[in-house]
């Protein structure tokens, strides 16, 4: 875990690109991150994808997964129902001492929204929140989840943004708890974008959070 994203953007925030990950070891190095850190250390935010995998919240019922078509369910320690992780899908860990930065839970989960809804307006996609339902949603449909676990006044896990991935897992289960619940992604709204699509959505959410964090 040493590629430097964008360390520029905040000097107490270091972005890292991590790649494509397996889900589990990812989760334990964040959560160890998270136990063995030293008051003062920097903040990080791990950008990455994920091999296919189904993640189950702490509260999570089994009964949303109604055919996991062989792909591996891990149970998580994170807040929320089950949702799909695979490529194509830009995730975000947000390893934040919010305790130092004198931030509420529910502060931070009102800026990872709306970094989301700023980085869709980019692309100009017209997204929104749900009251009582987290995450950010086109018209009907989830583009954007979040989850978060807070241990010693620090927060792990983050959000997850599907960008151009195979959205067919989705319909295996009942996605955050929801049956019939639409999903979406940024590629069915910018069909003829000339570059590197994910890499400009990484770019785009490493500065929105940045400055958003601020």
């Amino acid at each position: 875990m040493t590629s430097i994203l964008a360390p520029s953007y905040l000097e107490e925030l270091v972005f890292r690109d991590l790649g494509l990950t397996d889900y589990s070891d990812t989760f334990n190095a964040m959560k160890s991150f998270t136990i063995e850190r030293k008051p003062g250390e920097k903040d990080e935010c791990w950008l990455l994808e994920h091999s296919p995998v189904y993640t189950l919240g702490q509260a999570g019922l089994k009964e949303h997964i109604i055919d996991p078509h062989a792909i591996p369910v891990v149970e998580s320690d994170r807040g929320g129902q089950v949702t799909y992780h695979g490529p194509g899908q830009l995730v975000a860990y947000l390893l934040l001492d919010i305790r130092r930065r004198n931030t509420g839970v529910r502060q931070l989960v009102d800026i990872i929204e709306q970094s989301i809804i700023e980085v869709l307006a980019g692309f100009s996609i017209c997204a929104s929140t749900r009251k009582g339902a987290p995450g950010v949603y086109v018209d009907d449909d989830k583009i954007a989840a979040l989850g978060l676990r807070i241990k010693n006044g620090c927060s792990y896990h983050g959000l997850s943004l599907n960008v151009d991935m195979d959205l067919e897992p989705f319909s295996y289960i009942n996605p955050c708890g929801y049956p019939g619940l639409g999903v979406t992604q940024i590629r069915r709204f910018v069909t003829d974008y000339p570059n590197d699509l994910m890499a400009e959505t990484s770019a785009r959410l490493s500065k929105v959070l940045s400055d958003n964090l601020l």
